[in-house]
Parts: C-alpha cells; structure tokens; sequence
C-alpha cells in the first residue's frame, strides 16, 4: 500500500499537484500570483499526506482491535 495515498487517491505519482516552473519571458503571473499557487499546491499535498496518515491510523486500529 502507498503510504500516501487514500485507497482511490487518484493524484499520486505522476499525477501529483505539481508547482508550474515557467522562464520569465513565458510567465506572465506576478510574483504573488506564483507564491498562492505554491502554497495552494503545498497545502493540497498536505491534505493528500493527512489522508493518508489517518487512513493508516485507522487500519492499524481495526488490526489491533481484531486481535484482541
């Protein structure tokens, strides 16, 4: 099992939330605009990892619970 991901967590691997490296000349967003999609890419890798530990807690659980 990936450790980051849910059971149907589709945006792993490859398909991950990635942050969009541009050179300058292509790039038309202000350095703020680029510094909010970096936090927001973060912030969703975060949540995906969240999931994920609380998806590995919970089956840890139900495990030591069956065997007791």
């Amino acid at each position: 099992m990936d450790p980051y991901a849910k059971p149907n967590e589709r945006k792993v691997g490859a398909q991950r939330p990635k942050i969009l490296h541009l050179p300058s000349e292509n790039d038309t967003r202000t350095r703020n605009q680029r510094r909010a999609e970096k936090q927001a890419v973060a912030a969703e890798r975060r949540a995906i990892k969240k999931a994920a530990r609380r998806q590995l807690k919970k089956q840890l659980l139900d495990e030591l619970t069956e065997e007791s």
